[in-house]
């Protein structure tokens, strides 16, 4: 394939997912308890820009469905990036922040930010982010601490260590709710995956932390792709692997943090949507990264849906809809890797 038909085929890949990302949060704003007409939607969006006038359509659209529609689509992107990042630094597709524990570790720091500082809008907003990234940060460290083997990651150990730390600070976390009874039922739910009574405080949050966090991927997508091949190889390449890891692990952190802080534990989708786009679009990340990305909304933005809709007026929490269909998904690669093999 030439390159002209390389690029144009990324760029109907890319406008694609665009297209699908516009129509699935078109449906999560439509959908639900009230059902709105497409118009109705429009027409509320134009309304709340201009200025002019306002109807109860619009209050449910723009204070309820549109920030939470925005806000799942932003996790379910930063949750596929930190996916794409792991799997590549560890050169292992099984690798997603669930499995190696970083969001295990994000919920514990946030957690125990909300028993630190409590459950005021400005101890959610600084308190429960700045846990949630500590967490992540230690929990990566010492993930990749206990897999190494001479300098090297073996990628058993790697998946082994995140499955053990992951189960051993679920249990810390529920360890710190004994003492902290008044916040357990909160901090529960919290922890089941949940975009329910998100604001537009949450949006601008994890957008700024989502931004701050694909500038090392944007700008290094090549390294990326050279880290491939193996540490060593990259090296030769050019590639200051040991700098580059920290940049990229920290990348990874952030937008796993951000993710949390807002949203809880929701597994998975980091591991899904990365591996489902590299099988149509190949591992190249200068088409990866951004497919990905948008494919994580898509598939969290339908997931939420899904999780207000099919048994309403009950909500289920979105982790479960995501750890339902990521369970099965998990198996499949595994039996699929040992063919391979």
């Amino acid at each position: 394939m030439t390159p002209s038909a390389d690029r144009r085929r990324a760029a109907l890949t890319l406008a694609g997912l665009a297209a699908a990302l516009v129509l699935a949060m078109l449906a999560g704003v439509a959908l639900g308890a009230v059902p709105l007409s497409a118009e109705e939607v429009v027409g509320a969006v134009s309304r709340a820009l201009t200025g002019h006038g306002s109807t109860l359509a619009d209050a449910v659209v723009i204070d309820l469905r549109l920030p939470r529609v925005l806000l799942a689509a932003l996790v379910g992107a930063s949750l596929a990036l930190a996916g794409v990042l792991y799997q590549a630094l560890f050169k292992n597709p099984l690798a997603d922040p669930y499995v190696l524990g970083v969001s295990s570790g994000a919920g514990l720091g946030a957690t125990l930010a909300i028993t630190v500082f409590g459950t005021s809008y400005a101890a959610r907003a600084v308190g429960v982010p700045i846990g949630a990234f500590a967490g992540a940060v230690g929990t990566m460290l010492l993930v990749v601490r206990l897999a190494s083997r001479r300098g090297r990651l073996d990628p058993t150990s790697l998946l082994l260590a995140g499955i053990a730390i992951s189960y051993t600070l679920s249990a810390l976390t529920s360890f710190v709710l004994v003492f902290d009874r008044q916040s357990m039922t909160s901090v529960v739910f919290w922890m089941m995956g949940g975009l329910a009574n998100r604001s537009w405080g949450h949006v601008v949050l994890l957008t700024a932390m989502l931004a701050a966090g694909s500038v090392v991927p944007a700008l290094y997508s090549r390294e990326l792709d050279l880290m491939l091949l193996g540490d060593e190889r990259a090296g030769q390449l050019g590639v200051p692997v040991e700098r580059f890891k920290i940049l990229a692990l920290g990348a990874a952190s952030l937008v796993v943090a951000g993710a949390v802080s807002v949203s809880g534990l929701i597994g998975f989708v980091g591991l899904m949507m990365p591996h489902m786009v590299r099988l149509v679009v190949g591992p190249r990340h200068r088409l990866l990264l951004p497919a990905s990305v948008l494919a994580g909304a898509i598939a969290l933005v339908l997931a939420d849906l899904l999780a207000r809709t099919v048994l309403a007026p009950v909500e289920i929490p979105v982790g479960i809809v995501t750890a339902l269909a990521g369970g099965p998904f998990f198996i499949w690669l595994l039996v699929r890797k040992e063919r391979v093999r």
